[in-house]
Order: C-alpha cells, then sequence, then structure tokens
C-alpha cells in the first residue's frame, strides 16, 4: 500500500498551504477533491476516468486556488500513470499561479516546487519498490514452477528406478531358477537313475535298508527342488508384460489395455487374469465377430478388478446367443477359478460380450496367513 502511503503524505504536505491561505470551505472542499481523486485513481483502472478526473481538477484549479494547493497529489498520479501532457498542464498552471497570485514572501512558489520534488522523489522510490517487488515475485513463482517439475520429474525417475529394480529382480529369480533345474536337478536325476541301478545290481540284504533311505532322500531332494523352481518361476511372472505380450500377439481385431495396478499383486491373481485373458481373447476369435476389444485391469484399495469387453455377436450358423445359452467349459472355468480366490464374475451381453470380475485383497491376505 505505498501508493495511499505517498498520496497521504503528500495531501498532509499539503495542508502546510493553510500558512498561507484560510481554511475555508473552498480549501475543505478541495482537500475532499484531492483525496477522493487518489482513491478512485486507485480502485478504479480506467485511464479514461482518471484522465477526466485530472482535467476537472486542473480546470478548478484555474479559478480556485485551494484547488491548485493540491497540485502535488495529482502530480504524483501522473508520474506514477507516466502521463507527460497532463504534467505540462500542471506546469503551466503553476507557473500562471505564481505570476498572478505572487506576494512579497514567495510562500506558494517554495511549498509548490517542494511539493512537486517531493511527489517526484516519493514516485521513484515506489516505482523501483514495485519493479523489485515484481522481479521478486516472478523469481518466487519461477523458483515455485522450478520446484515442481524437478519434484514431478524426481518422481518419474524413482518410479522407473522401482520398476527397473523390480525387472532386474524378476530376471535374477528366473535365472536362479533356470540354473538349478538345469545343474541341480539335472544332478538329482542323474544321481536317482544311479541309485535305481545299484538296487539292482546289488546282493546284499544289509544295503537294502541304506539304499531305500537314500532313495527317499533323493526323491524328497528332487521334490524341494522343483517346488521351488516353481514357485521361482511363479514369483517372477510379470502380469503387466504378459498381458501386454497377449494383447500384442491377438490381430483377429484391434484390442486396447489399460493397466494401473501395482507390482506386488498376489502370485494367484496373476495366473487367474492370465487364464482368464487368454479363455477371453480365444473366444472372441471363436465365437465372435467384434471390431474392438478392451481389457481394463485396475487395482483399488480393497480389490482387484479386470474387464474385458468387446462389441461383437456371435457368428457361429450353430451357435446360440450367449445370452440365452448355459455357460460352456471356458466361462464355467472361469468362473470356477474366481470362486476359488472369493471373487465375483458378471457375464453380460449388452451391446457386446462383457466379462467384469473383482477379487477382494483381504482375502488374499488370509490365503497368504494360511499359508505360513
Amino acid at each position: 500500500m505505498h501508493y495511499f502511503q505517498d498520496t497521504g503524505f503528500l495531501i498532509l504536505y499539503c495542508m502546510s498551504y493553510m500558512l498561507y491561505l484560510p481554511a475555508d470551505s473552498s480549501f475543505v472542499l478541495a482537500f475532499l477533491c484531492s483525496l477522493i481523486v487518489s482513491c478512485v485513481c486507485f480502485f478504479w483502472e480506467s485511464s479514461l476516468i482518471h484522465l477526466g478526473l485530472g482535467i476537472l481538477f486542473l480546470s478548478a484549479s484555474l479559478f480556485s486556488l485551494p484547488f491548485f494547493c493540491f497540485f502535488p497529489v495529482l502530480s504524483y498520479i501522473f508520474l506514477r500513470e507516466r502521463r507527460t501532457l497532463p504534467l505540462v498542464g500542471l506546469g503551466l498552471l503553476f507557473f500562471y499561479h505564481i505570476l498572478y497570485s505572487v506576494d512579497e514572501t514567495l510562500l506558494p512558489l517554495w511549498l509548490g516546487l517542494s511539493g512537486f520534488l517531493l511527489a517526484v522523489l516519493l514516485q521513484s522510490h515506489t516505482g523501483q519498490y514495485e519493479r523489485l517487488n515484481r522481479m521478486y515475485q516472478k523469481s518466487q513463482d519461477d523458483s515455485r514452477e522450478n520446484h515442481l517439475l524437478l519434484t514431478e520429474k524426481n518422481k518419474i525417475l524413482l518410479e522407473k528406478q522401482d520398476y527397473e529394480i523390480y525387472t532386474a529382480t524378476l530376471r535374477e529369480r528366473n535365472r536362479i531358477a533356470r540354473e538349478i533345474h538345469d545343474n541341480v536337478g539335472h544332478i538329482l536325476s542323474r544321481s536317482i537313475l544311479l541309485l535305481g541301478a545299484a538296487r539292482a545290481l546289488n546282493q546284499q540284504e544289509e544295503l537294502h535298508p541304506v539304499l531305500d533311505n537314500l532313495g527317499t532322500s533323493l526323491d524328497s531332494a528332487m521334490d524341494s527342488i522343483r517346488s521351488s523352481v516353481h514357485d521361482l518361476h511363479d514369483d517372477s511372472i510379470d502380469l503387466e508384460e504378459t498381458v501386454k505380450s497377449l494383447v500384442a500377439g491377438f490381430t483377429f481385431c484391434p484390442a486396447v489395455l489399460h493397466y494401473d495396478m501395482t507390482h506386488t499383486v498376489p502370485r494367484e491373481v496373476k495366473y487367474c487374469f492370465i487364464n482368464i485373458i487368454k479363455e477371453a481373447l480365444s473366444n472372441v476369435i471363436k465365437h465372435s465377430n467384434a471390431e474392438k476389444v478392451r481389457i481394463t485391469l485396475q487395482e483399488h484399495p480393497a480389490l482387484y478388478q479386470l474387464c474385458v469387453e468387446d462389441n461383437g455377436t456371435l457368428t457361429a450358423p450353430d451357435s446360440r446367443r450367449r445370452d440365452s445359452a448355459p455357460e460352456g467349459i471356458g466361462l464355467a472355468n472361469m468362473r470356477d477359478r474366481i470362486m476359488a480366490l472369493n471373487g465375483t464374475i458378471q457375464f453380460t451381453t449388452d451391446f457386446g460380450f462383457r466379462i467384469f470380475i473383482t477379487i477382494p485383497k483381504e482375502c488374499m491376505r488370509d490365503e497368504a496367513c494360511d499359508h505360513r
């Protein structure tokens, strides 16, 4: 609010003309008019209104000396708005009053010159402050914008880093499973075959229990190796990449995938969704004349969701309509898979065929705890 500080100070300065003029009603009217003009020029952003008020005030100053006493206020306003012509008018008005109203002390002359110089000084100081303030606000805005951009870039980099770590972990699990299968599995298989040959050639009764125990141990080790390899392979399945490969390999009609799930999807849900998507795409090829397929996988705070929908109808001449036909083996298998995970599945035939599946997360956590 430097504007009101400056104009208020100038108005107080102009009140010093009371040393030269009587404080009558015309002086009070000039004071009120200068106050009104300064307020209107701040709150009403119209250059024509400002210019009109300035001309009216200058016109009044020609006929009334008290109005002329407050010309430093107008000088400040015109300097602020960079209006050259009104300033020239103020200068001519100043010299007009000096020529026709001069006295022995020349008090109006000195007060007027000092008031004008004070207005110039105040406007220069305020203008510099406002420029610096605009530069500061611009720098603040630029800094805030750069901070937001850097935050967004850091978020993207962190997400990319997490995904790279996740894919590297999956690749490492695949490698370990492959190494176990190719090396340890083959060694155990050869050991089991050699043990079978030893049993066939053994003629000593006392070695039979030893060979039997050894066979049991090797069979248990082989089962453990197979279970570990399967677990590593199952955990290394990337649901997003697998579904994308299924969509990329589907050439019957255009397929659109919308994937919005985290990397921590349970293994049972991964295999369930993958198998259902395979079956759904196969059904589109076999039983539909669809022109577009849309697959949506979404993860919500309390559930996993899968939706496969197409805009086609049955085309096989010996097929019945899907909305009246009983469930086939493929749809029945889908229902069984979802029920095993305590989920729900819905089949609808409005404007095409639609499979909508939800699997609650709470049930998956309960099953994980039961397994542990």
